[in-house]
């Protein structure tokens, strides 16, 4: 087990709180629940997030590929989607039927998600997006790149149209 080590929170509140993390209780209940700060809650998710996506497996998918971009974070007034203030972006691909890789992301600009789609997906690949202009750079490189409009349906299939887009990142 790794805890922090430089912490003054001791070891069985890090036990307590792994514990809500796990069971998938909010950062700010498990603060209640255990008897600390909120702030204190969220940086020990926080940090178990980083730790998580850090010792993630490199791996190099082919085939059938959906990529789309997700925020996640509490429910905030405000602006929704893209550019929502407090949400942490997190980008996905998912190779349909198979395995699926994640990373946090700064932001969902070009320069930050064609990167990963050309590190993560073999060429000649066929690559399902959503119609965001990040992506229109596909449509001349070395993938085939399909767009779902998500207005009319999610994904359509060779035989049928599936009833919901699944997401890399949920």
């Amino acid at each position: 087990m790794i805890y922090l080590r430089k912490s003054r929170m001791s070891i069985q509140l890090q036990q307590k709180l792994l514990e809500h993390f796990v069971a998938g209780t909010t950062a700010r209940a498990a603060a209640l629940l255990v008897g600390v700060r909120a702030n204190t809650a969220k940086l020990f998710y926080q940090w178990l997030r980083q730790l998580i996506a850090s010792k993630q497996e490199s791996y190099l998918l082919a085939g059938e590929i959906e990529a789309d971009e997700r925020y996640f974070g509490g429910v905030r007034k405000g602006r929704r989607g893209r550019g929502a203030t407090g949400k942490v972006p997190v980008f996905g691909l998912l190779k349909r039927g198979g395995k699926a890789y994640t990373a946090i992301i700064p932001d969902a600009k070009a320069s930050t998600l064609i990167p990963i789609i050309r590190e993560n997906v073999l060429p000649d690949s066929v690559v399902y997006t959503d119609s965001f202009l990040v992506y229109d750079v596909l449509d001349v490189s070395k993938f085939h790149h399909r767009r779902v409009n998500h207005s009319k349906v999610f994904v359509r299939t060779k035989d049928r149209v599936k009833s919901c887009f699944v997401h890399a990142a949920k």
